[in-house]
């Protein structure tokens, strides 16, 4: 399914004339994004149900991710690199919808599911204080002489019945939510992704195969193939990952090309990296396949 088919960033002409005639202060040492994705040769995008944006570190994926999140108003989590000039820049863009933008639709970065990782260690360091003081508040309620004189006494009371029909255990977990499981990094992030990820949405994605190994970025990529071709959803991601960047029928802008161009899988610089890596060692890996 594709929602969104078009869009066009500012040429460098237009960054120049903006910068000439609308700027008028000269603190400025930066103009981000102005003149990050031109300098690539980066005007315009066109897309499929897959589309991915390939590059070195510093070629604009994320830039380009964050302009169109903002220009579709699309919801986010955690913060990211925004400039005072931002909004301007934005408001020099354009986009053409292929259907109307469905509900649900978002930007999923890195960052939201460190986010994720830390609010879950947070809830669970605040469940295990609470335990400790449950153990502490069980004793005190067991051995307690607690009488009913005023409806003040009636809370107290209640709790020392409880705990003294109780076991410490039995009495803490009644009182306490479970703690939520905690995962390895790389199961969490591919969890948050499967449970934020629904049927017939736009979904940016912004270098997902952080904390996933390889294995769980294989399951990711299955994932994404399977919710294009059978769930409705269109995915427009940033990645460095050659497993993400071999999703089936995936459209793939290099961006490190010059000007940027649309290449395919194998042959892509980053990929032919992994490839000439393993290369080298091809015997090594046959002699032990062969062990």
């Amino acid at each position: 399914m594709v929602y969104l088919s078009r869009f066009v960033f500012p040429t460098y002409d237009a960054e120049y004339d903006f910068r000439l005639h609308r700027v008028k202060r000269t603190c400025y040492n930066t103009m981000y994004p102005f003149f990050v994705l031109s300098a690539r040769g980066l005007e315009e995008l066109s897309f499929s149900p897959v589309t991915i944006l390939c590059g070195g570190n510093g070629s604009g994926k994320t830039t380009a991710l964050n302009v169109i999140a903002e220009c579709l108003h699309l919801p986010r989590s955690a913060r990211f690199n925004r400039s005072d000039f931002f909004g301007e820049y934005v408001g020099m863009c354009s986009h053409t919808l292929a259907a109307p933008l469905p509900k649900g639709s978002r930007i999923l970065t890195s960052d939201d599911v460190f986010d994720f990782m830390l609010d879950v260690r947070a809830v669970n360091e605040g469940i295990d204080r609470r335990r400790e003081e449950l153990f502490s508040a069980y004793s005190e309620y067991k051995y307690a002489d607690v009488q009913l004189r005023t409806l003040d006494d009636y809370d107290r009371l209640r709790e020392a019945c409880l705990a003294r029909s109780r076991t410490q255990s039995r009495y803490v977990r009644e009182h306490l939510p479970d703690n939520v499981r905690e995962r390895s990094n790389g199961e969490s992030a591919l969890l948050y992704f499967r449970e934020r990820i629904g049927e017939n949405v736009l979904c940016l994605l912004d270098e997902p195969e952080n904390s996933l190994s390889p294995a769980l970025q294989l399951e990711l990529k299955a994932f994404l193939e399977q919710s294009a071709r059978f769930f409705g959803c269109q995915f427009i991601m940033a990645t460095h990952s050659p497993f993400l960047l071999a999703v089936e029928g995936a459209k793939i802008y290099d961006l490190d090309a010059a000007p940027a161009a649309v290449k395919a899988w194998e042959q892509l610089e980053s990929v032919r990296v992994y490839y000439d890596f393993f290369a080298r060692s091809r015997e090594k890996f046959e002699e032990n396949g062969n062990a």
